[in-house]
C-alpha cells in the first residue's frame, strides 16, 4: 500500500492527458482526489505513530546491489507526508483556476504530480540510494516547473540556475551519503539511526558531514546558495506556493533533521548549522523587507524561515527541536496560504508590485480577511500558531548551550523585519488609498480561496489549542528529530516572560519599520543593487562565465575538428594512464632469452619491422600499400609457424582483400602532401613510439600474470563432446561465441553497405531537384 501511495503520483501523471479530455477545465478538482486520498491514508497511520511506533515497509528493488525501496514512517516523515499531500490537494485545485485556459495545463499537471510523488518518496525512503534518486527527481521536476513558461527567456534562465545549484549540491550529497554508508556499514536510515557506532570518531566523518551539509544547504537555500530560491519565482504561482510551503526547499531541512540523532552534537555539525542558519535567517529577513514584488517578499521570507529551521536543528536541545517542528508546521500553513493569496492578487489586479496596490479590501474583502489572518501568523502574533512557534524559538535560543546571545540578537532583529514584512503583505495592498491597477480588481474564484482559507483557519485553531496537534503527532515528530522520547506541553499563553517581552519589542520596532518603509525603500534598493555586484549570485554568474571560457579554450585546443589531434590525445591519454598504472602497481623485469629461437623467426620479425618503417617513410602510394600488405602477410606467417593454420589462412585472405581494395581506390586518393610541420611530425613520432613501447611492455607483463585459470582447457575438452566439432577455433566462433561472431558479421555487413553507398554516390546527385 505504501509503495502504491508513493508511486501513485507517477501513475496518475500518465493518465492526465486522458483525464483532461474527460474533465476539461475541472481537471484540477478531479486530480486533487489523489492527494486528498493520500492525506486520508497517511492520517490513518497517525494513531500508531503517535504511540511511538515506527513503520518499516520493505520492498526489493536491486537486491544484487543491496539497494531496496524500503519506506520508513515515523513522526518526522509522517508530518512531511501529510503536509505534501494535504497542501498538494489545495494546490491542484488552485492551479486549475489560476491557469484556466492555459494551453499547457495538462503538461503542468503531469510535472506537478511527478514532483509530488518525488517529494513523497524522498521523505519516506529508508534507503540512502533510493532517497538520493528521489532527491534528484525533485531537482529535475522543479526545474521543469520553474521553467514551465519556457518561451520566457527569464524563466529558462532561472530554471537553469536552480537546477545547476541544486543538482551540483546533489552530486556532493551523493558522495556524503556513500561515505556515511561506508562509515556505518549500512545504507538504511533505520539502521544508521539505531547504530551504536561513534560516527564522529571515524576518519571519514568530517568529509561525509561537509558533503551532506553542502547538499542540504544548496537544496534549502542557505547562505551563500540562497539566491536561486527567489529567482524560482519565475514559476507560476501554484508552483511557488507548493515549492515554499511543503516541498523541495524543505528537503534539505528534512535531511538535516533526519540525520540529527546520528550526526548531531558534534562541533562541526552544530556549529555549521547555527552559523549558516543564523546568517540565512537575517539575510532573508532583510531582503524580504527591501523587496517590492509580493512574490519576492514572500520568497525571501521563506529564506528567513529556512535559516531559522536550520539554526534550531543546530542548537539541538529538546526545546529547540520542539521549536523546529512547530515552526516547520506554522511556516507551511501560512506560507502556502500567502503564496496562493499573492497569486490571487496578481490574477485579479494584473500586477505583483505591492507599491502599485492599495485599498483592495473594498473589492476583495474575503481575500483581505484571509490574507490578514495568514500574515498574523507570519508576524508571530497571537492567537495564531506562528506566535507559539516564535515564542518557543526565542525561549530555546535563550537557553542555547552555545552562542546564545548572538543567536538571540539575530533572531530578534529578524523578527522585527518579519513583522514589517507581514505588514507589507497584509496592509499595503488592502488598506490606504485606492490605487488604479492594470486590471479591474474583483474577488478571486472559490477554487483560489478555499486552500488559503483552510490553511489560515488551521493556523488559528492550532494556535488556540496547540496541545491538540502536539498530542496527535508533533510529539512523535519531535522525538524522531531529537533521538529520544519527548512529551511537550504547548500552550498559547505562558505568562509574561522574556520571550514575550522580546516579541513585544519586535512588534513595536517592526511596526516602526513598516511606517518608515516607503521612505527607506529607495535607499534599500540602491544598497541592494550595489551589493548584488559582489554577492553570491554575481559569483555564480562569474563561475558560469568561467566554465564557458574554459570550454571555449579546450574546444579550440582539443576539439578543433582535426582528426590527428583527436587521435593524438586519445593515444597519449590512454597509453599514459596505462603506463603509469603498469609502473606504479605492477612493475616488471625484462629478461630476454633468445637461445631457443630459430633464424627464420628473426627473419619474420625483421620483415615486419622493415615493412612497417617503409610504409611510414615512403612517398609512393603503391609502395605504401604493398608494404602494409607485407606486414599483414608477415603476421600470417607467425600464425602458421605457431600451429594456427586456420588463423593464418584467415589473415592471408583478409590481407589480400585489403590490398586489393586499397589498390582499387588508390587512384581516387589525393596525392601525399605535407599538412603538418616537421615539429608536429616529430611530436607524432614520439607519441607513436611511446604507445608502442607501452603496449610491448604491457604484453610482456601480461605474460607473467594470470588472474584466472585458462579457459583453453575447457574448449579442448568440450569442443568435440558438446559442439561435435574437431576444429576448436571454428567451434569457438560458431558455437561458444556465436553471438559475438554474429555481431561481427553484422558490423562488417553494415560497413559494406556504407562503402557501397559511397561508391554509388555521385557528387552531381546533390544538385538534382
Amino acid at each position: 500500500m505504501m509503495l502504491l501511495a508513493v508511486l501513485s503520483g507517477f501513475l496518475m501523471a500518465f493518465a492526465v492527458p486522458a483525464l483532461r479530455r474527460f474533465a476539461g477545465q475541472h481537471i484540477g478538482w478531479l486530480l486533487a482526489l489523489l492527494p486528498a486520498s493520500l492525506t486520508v491514508y497517511f492520517a490513518s497511520l497517525v494513531p500508531s505513530i503517535s504511540r511511538g511506533e515506527i513503520l518499516l515497509i520493505e520492498n526489493q528493488w536491486m537486491p544484487g546491489l543491496g539497494i531496496t525501496l524500503d519506506f520508513m514512517v515515523d513522526g518526522l516523515s509522517l508530518v512531511f507526508a501529510l503536509l505534501i499531500s494535504g497542501i498538494g490537494t489545495f494546490i491542484l485545485i488552485y492551479a486549475g483556476s489560476y491557469l484556466k485556459g492555459h494551453k499547457d495545463l495538462g503538461r503542468f499537471y503531469v510535472i506537478m504530480l511527478s514532483f509530488m510523488a518525488s517529494m513523497l518518496g524522498l521523505v519516506l525512503s529508508d534507503n540512502l540510494i533510493a532517497f538520493f534518486v528521489f532527491w534528484e527527481l525533485t531537482s529535475i521536476t522543479s526545474y521543469m516547473l520553474i521553467g514551465f513558461n519556457h518561451e520566457d527567456e527569464e524563466a529558462r534562465k532561472c530554471a537553469l540556475q536552480g537546477l545547476f545549484v541544486t543538482a551540483g549540491g546533489g552530486l556532493v550529497l551523493m558522495a556524503g551519503l556513500i561515505l556515511l554508508g561506508f562509515i556505518t556499514g549500512s545504507y538504511s536510515f533505520t539502521e544508521i539511526l539505531a547504530s551504536d557506532l561513534q560516527i564522529q570518531e571515524h576518519a571519514f566523518y568530517t568529509a561525509a558531514t561537509i558533503c551532506i551539509l553542502i547538499g542540504a544547504f544548496t537544496k534549502s537555500a542557505q547562505v551563500p546558495f540562497h539566491f536561486w530560491l527567489p529567482n524560482a519565482m519565475a514559476a507560476p504561482t501554484p508552483v511557488s506556493a507548493y515549492l515554499h510551503s511543503a516541498t523541495m526547499v524543505k528537503a534539505g531541512v528534512y535531511l538535516l533533521a533526519r540525520l540529527n540523532p546520528s550526526l548531531g552534537g558534534d562541533a562541526l555539525w552544530s556549529g555549521s548549522l547555527m552559523l549558516f542558519g543564523a546568517a540565512t535567517m537575517l539575510t532573508g529577513a532583510y531582503l524580504a523587507f527591501s523587496s517590492t514584488g509580493i512574490k519576492k517578499v514572500l520568497a525571501y521570507s521563506t529564506v528567513m524561515a529556512l535559516g531559522t529551521l536550520t539554526m534550531l536543528i543546530g542548537v539541538g536541545t529538546e526545546l529547540a527541536i520542539t521549536a523546529f517542528i512547530c515552526f516547520l508546521l506554522a511556516h507551511s500553513l501560512y506560507k502556502g496560504a500567502l503564496f496562493m493569496l499573492a497569486g490571487a492578487l496578481d490574477h485579479e489586479t494584473g500586477t505583483k508590485d505591492i507599491t502599485k496596490m492599495g485599498g483592495l479590501r473594498q473589492s476583495m474583502p474575503l481575500t483581505a480577511a484571509i490574507t490578514c489572518l495568514a500574515a498574523l501568523s507570519l508576524a508571530g502574533l497571537p492567537p495564531l500558531f506562528g506566535f507559539v512557534a516564535k515564542e518557543l524559538m526565542l525561549e530555546s535560543l535563550l537557553k542555547a548551550p552555545a552562542w546564545s546571545l548572538g543567536l538571540l540578537v539575530v533572531a530578534v532583529a529578524s523578527a522585527m523585519l518579519v513583522v514589517a514584512v507581514a505588514g507589507l503583505v497584509a496592509i499595503k495592498p488592502f488598506f490606504g488609498e485606492v490605487l488604479k491597477t492594470p486590471k479591474q480588481p474583483h474577488e478571486a474564484p472559490f477554487a483560489m480561496l478555499i486552500g488559503p482559507a483552510v490553511l489560515s483557519l488551521l493556523a488559528l485553531i492550532f494556535g488556540v489549542v496547540p496541545f491538540v496537534p502536539a498530542g496527535i503527532l508533533l510529539d512523535a515528530a519531535i522525538s524522531s528529530v531529537h533521538g529520544a522520547a519527548v512529551e511537550t506541553a504547548l500552550a498559547l499563553w505562558h505568562g509574561v516572560n522574556v520571550p514575550l517581552i522580546l516579541s513585544v519589542v519586535s512588534l513595536l520596532i517592526g511596526s516602526l519599520l513598516l511606517y518608515k518603509w516607503q521612505r527607506l525603500q529607495p535607499n534599500l534598493c540602491a544598497l541592494n543593487t550595489a551589493g548584488s555586484r559582489f554577492g553570491p549570485e554575481a559569483g555564480y554568474f562569474r563561475f558560469m562565465l568561467g566554465i564557458t571560457q574554459v570550454a571555449d579554450w579546450q574546444t579550440r585546443l582539443l576539439q578543433n575538428g582535426v582528426l590527428g589531434i583527436y587521435l593524438l590525445i586519445l593515444v597519449l591519454v590512454t597509453f599514459g594512464l596505462t603506463g603509469y598504472t603498469l609502473l606504479t602497481r605492477h612493475g616488471f623485469e625484462l629478461s630476454f632469452d633468445f637461445s631457443d629461437g630459430y633464424f627464420y623467426e628473426f627473419g619474420i620479425a625483421l620483415l615486419l619491422v622493415v615493412s612497417t618503417l617503409f610504409a611510414c617513410a615512403t612517398r609512393s602510394r603503391l609502395g605504401s600499400v604493398a608494404s602494409v600488405g607485407v606486414t599483414g602477410f608477415g603476421v600470417a606467417l607467425i600464425f602458421i609457424h605457431f600451429s594456427a593454420p586456420d588463423l593464418g589462412i584467415t589473415q592471408l585472405l583478409v590481407e589480400t582483400l585489403t590490398v586489393i581494395l586499397l589498390v582499387l581506390v588508390l587512384f581516387k586518393l589525393p596525392p601525399f602532401v605535407n599538412l603538418s610541420s616537421p615539429l608536429e611530425r616529430y611530436r607524432d613520432l614520439a607519441v607513436a613510439v611511446f604507445a608502442g613501447i607501452v603496449m610491448t611492455l604491457l604484453i610482456l607483463a601480461a605474460m607473467d600474470i594470470q588472474f584466472f585459470e585458462s579457459i583453453s582447457s575447457y574448449y579442448i575438452e568440450n569442443s568435440s563432446e558438446l559442439a561435435f566439432g574437431k576444429n576448436i577455433v571454428n567451434v569457438i566462433l560458431v558455437d561458444f561465441r556465436q553471438l559475438d561472431t554474429l555481431g561481427e558479421i553484422f558490423v562488417l555487413g553494415l560497413a559494406a553497405i556504407g562503402v557501397f553507398s559511397m561508391i554509388k554516390f555521385r557528387a552531381e546527385d546533390q544538385h538534382r531537384p
